[in-house]
């Protein structure tokens, strides 16, 4: 079910510029349509440039006119799992279909695991969290 979508993440860990750590991560997301867009780690010397393989696929995705996430895969160390750190769990649920979407976590074509937003996520602030503060400001 997920094949391609790890093909590409995994394709995508392959061309991450990490001169400085080493670390190569590999990202693709599915969007509503059903196309693919991937993104790897680009690192920089001024390490706060850096730029994590989940929002360079994410980020490639919206300048293509795309903002709803139907599922996300990540790779990172190929032998241990690797979550998508902080700061890529908060831009994944802004574009996230739903907080069930599909987290795919790879070591492998073969080995991965499959996390919702909700599990490694669970109370995460959105656009909704947003409209309440409106509404309790218009009452």
């Amino acid at each position: 079910m997920y094949k391609k979508l790890i093909e590409a993440a995994l394709e995508a860990r392959e061309h991450a510029y990490v001169p400085y750590s080493g670390f190569k991560v590999g990202s693709a997301v599915l969007m509503e349509d059903d196309s693919i867009f991937s993104g790897c780690n680009i690192e920089n010397a001024s390490y706060g440039a850096t730029n994590c393989a989940e929002r360079t696929a994410i980020f490639n995705a919206v300048s293509h006119g795309h903002h709803k996430i139907k599922a996300i895969a990540v790779v990172g160390d190929i032998h241990n799992f690797t979550y998508p750190c902080g700061i890529c769990r908060q831009v994944i649920v802004e574009f996230a279909e739903s907080k069930e979407i599909p987290i795919i976590i790879i070591k492998s074509k073969e080995e991965y695991i499959v996390k919702t937003m909700e599990d490694i996520l669970p109370g995460a602030f959105t656009k909704i969290d947003l409209d309440k503060e409106k509404e309790v400001k218009n009452v």
